[in-house]
């Protein structure tokens, strides 16, 4: 097929995850990986599957499409799969008893239960439409949220009840608030204890939040969305603990004991889980600068296990904090330039080695993951006697889950650009999960380099058959340069097909991690501190320049485009509106243009409360530059987008025309912030293309 076939496929197969294996557990023996997978590279319906670690034959467990399920989803399932980014269709999510014998999972708002042991799937009727279900570690019950309420049903189907109900609207029970899902990897809000007989339970009184109103302009007679959404500087949820108890009481009702916390001096909670030591707890400062550790005891009361400090921000881990089966305490801690894996306080990874995440704990020992160098990322092993080792191997992004002598090892590699997972137990083959993903139409053949007296991380992408003698390309930057990612990687990944296929258009493509990119160590992670735009677009600079000092005459500096989507599309608007001496087009998707409209958690990490430090908002924001574009500008927003709202392109698209600049808007209709319908995402990589050769002059002379 043509090259330029390659925004269809990246439609179709929804950026190559339809058809690969994803969600991997381990029954408790290791006989067992559960897995989600559709059918084939462009089937969004997502089945559940097992693999018999023995034999390694596969077996469809649940079909979705036999089923009787309603096809409508929640609003809470809808926004879960925003905020985790899910394309997919089907089953998405699931969870399992201790054992791994028997698996839950919500479809279409219904309540299924899968017995890996003989195959059988059924529905478990309930009182309310179903989200986020839970089975007890013992197999005999199911904690689910329905209408705000957090029920729990018999996985016989009976005594179907509520523990707690909200008093009053927009209070929910065990569903996690925005910033949470979106700012502090916590996506769930309860917790089984390990006998089965009580939870742990997040309260969210969304009240004080302000309303937002989504409306779909292609639908005038739609209601528009109400949105409860705290941004930078407003009230946030009102977020609690309860220990909600089966045993009822005279009253029919369950015992119920809030947890007791300083909430007005620590209002984030940021972690929570419930273990063989008790329910515990992280909560967090507003500055962000102070985080709690605390043990739960059974009459609501907290003891401090840890606290960690930053005068920039307290770093929250992927997966932490939890702890060992001894009860030993797993944390993280900034010393010096690394960020240490801690076991009860004490460092045991080495200088240099920078944690990423957790994926979880086993006996004494703990699984995750960390680099020594950012283009790489490893998964490693720790074990109280031994220290820790390496379980990956080669170039690539690698993480797994193991348990019961089996890991599970996923790799994503320029060779496996869609991910590759292994199964390997100790004295046998490794066995792969198959996978359907389509082969990319192209290959991506990134050149890495480190340029400049900061090594800035760079992937150089040029078009194919390319030659010296072909004379200076026009060039595109294509980053996304933020603190959420680091994109510059040998992990290969959609990314990187993208940037090639601009560069076989005719473009060198250059992708720079600047400061603030995730794995280089904490004082690189906060020279963003109080100002989001100076250094990251300082390094877009003189990474550009770098590169066309080392390589003289391939590089035409008169004909400079950047585009990028998010933090990416935030930092190509800024780098037309304040070097537009260097920088002559570019195209800005999803971009929060101004800092005072994202929300709290995130942005405050940052700069700080926009009442006190009013002046790190300005800098940090795109409107006040408005006067100053004189270059092509094209502004994309999905109009359905809940996470930056369309209000940031529209603030920025008005102060441009009070300024008499003009400049071009497209309006994404019924998209979030991650486009999945497949003609818009097909066909925004082509006029994003058209725009950029147009602006840039392709193929006529330098614009200057």
């Amino acid at each position: 097929m043509p090259t330029d076939t390659l925004p269809r496929q990246l439609a179709r197969t929804r950026r190559f995850a339809l058809g690969t294996p994803a969600h991997p557990a381990v029954t408790a023996d290791g006989g067992t990986v559960l897995f989600l997978r559709s059918r084939g590279g462009t089937d969004p319906l997502t089945c559940l599957w097992e693999l018999d670690t023995a034999t390694g034959a596969e077996r469809l467990l649940v079909d979705p499409s036999t089923l009787a399920a309603d096809t409508e989803l929640p609003e809470v399932e809808r926004v879960r799969r925003e905020r985790a980014r899910v394309a997919a269709t089907g089953i998405t999510a699931y969870g399992t008893d201790a054992t791994g014998r028997l698996a839950v999972f919500a479809l279409g708002g219904g309540l299924w239960l899968a017995d890996t042991t003989d195959g059988t799937v059924r529905r478990i009727p309930t009182a309310t439409e179903v989200y986020d279900p839970r089975l007890d570690p013992a197999g005999h019950r199911i904690a689910y949220v329905g209408g705000g309420a957090l029920r729990v049903v018999g996985a016989d189907g009976s005594g179907d009840r509520a523990l707690a109900e909200p008093e009053a609207g927009d209070v929910t029970y065990g569903v996690a608030d925005h910033v949470a899902g979106e700012s502090m990897h916590r996506s769930r809000a309860h917790w089984w204890s390990p006998d089965g007989t009580a939870l742990l339970v997040a309260r969210v009184d969304n009240r004080p939040v302000a309303r937002l109103y989504l409306a779909d302009p292609a639908d005038p007679q739609r209601r528009p969305r109400v949105v409860r959404y705290p941004s930078a500087g407003t009230a946030n949820a009102d977020v609690s603990l309860w220990l909600l108890g089966l045993d009822t009481d005279h009253t029919g009702n369950g015992g119920r004991t809030e947890v007791r916390w300083d909430r007005a001096g620590f209002e984030y909670l940021t972690a929570a889980g419930w273990d063989g030591h008790g329910p515990y707890a992280a909560v967090q400062t507003r500055d962000q600068r102070t985080v709690r550790t605390l043990a739960i005891e059974p009459d609501g009361s907290t003891r401090l296990l840890a606290e960690r400090r930053d005068e920039h921000w307290v770093e929250l881990v992927p997966g932490l904090p939890v702890r060992t089966a001894s009860g030993a305490l797993v944390d993280s801690a900034d010393h010096g330039d690394t960020r240490h894996l801690t076991v009860d306080g004490k460092p045991v990874t080495p200088a240099g080695l920078q944690l990423r995440e957790v994926l979880g704990t086993e006996g004494g020992q703990v699984l995750f993951t960390a680099l020594d160098d950012p283009t790489e990322t490893h998964l490693w092993l720790y074990e109280p006697d031994l220290g820790i080792r390496r379980l990956s191997d080669g170039p690539g992004v690698h993480t797994g889950v193991r348990h019961g002598g089996t890991l599970v090892l996923t790799t994503r590699s320029e060779r496996f650009p869609a991910g590759r997972t292994t199964v390997h137990r100790d004295g046998a083959p490794a066995l792969p999960l198959t996978s359907h993903a389509q082969p990319p139409v192209l290959t991506a053949r990134p050149e890495l380099l480190r340029l400049g007296p900061r090594e800035l991380r760079a992937a150089l992408f040029l078009p194919a058959g390319h030659r010296p003698e072909d004379g200076p390309l026009p060039v595109l930057l294509d980053p996304y340069g933020g603190p959420a990612m680091n994109i510059v990687t040998t992990g290969g990944g959609w990314w990187d097909l993208v940037s090639q296929w601009f560069a076989d258009q005719g473009f060198a493509v250059l992708v720079i991690d600047g400061r603030g990119t995730p794995g280089r160590g904490p004082r690189w992670d906060k020279t963003i501190f109080a100002d989001r735009a100076t250094p990251a677009l300082e390094d877009q600079v003189e990474g550009l320049h770098e590169l066309a000092r080392l390589r003289p005459g391939l590089l035409d500096l008169g004909r400079v485009g950047i585009r990028g989507w998010s933090y990416g599309g935030y930092l190509a608007a800024l780098a037309v509106l304040r070097r537009p001496d260097l920088f002559h087009a570019a195209s800005a998707g999803g971009a929060p243009t101004d800092q005072r409209l994202y929300d709290t958690h995130w942005v405050e990490r940052f700069l700080g409360h926009p009442d006190e430090h009013p002046e790190r908002y300005e800098i940090s924001s795109l409107i006040a530059d408005a006067p100053n574009l004189r270059r092509p500008l094209l502004l994309i927003h999905g109009l359905a987008d809940d996470n930056v709202f369309p209000v940031h392109v529209l603030r920025l698209s008005s102060a441009l025309l009070a300024a008499g600049r003009p400049h071009e808007v497209l309006p994404l209709s019924n998209t979030g912030h991650s486009p999945t319908d497949e003609t818009v995402a097909e066909n925004l990589l082509l006029h994003e293309l058209s725009f950029l050769k147009r602006s840039l002059g392709i193929g006529q002379p330098g614009i200057g």
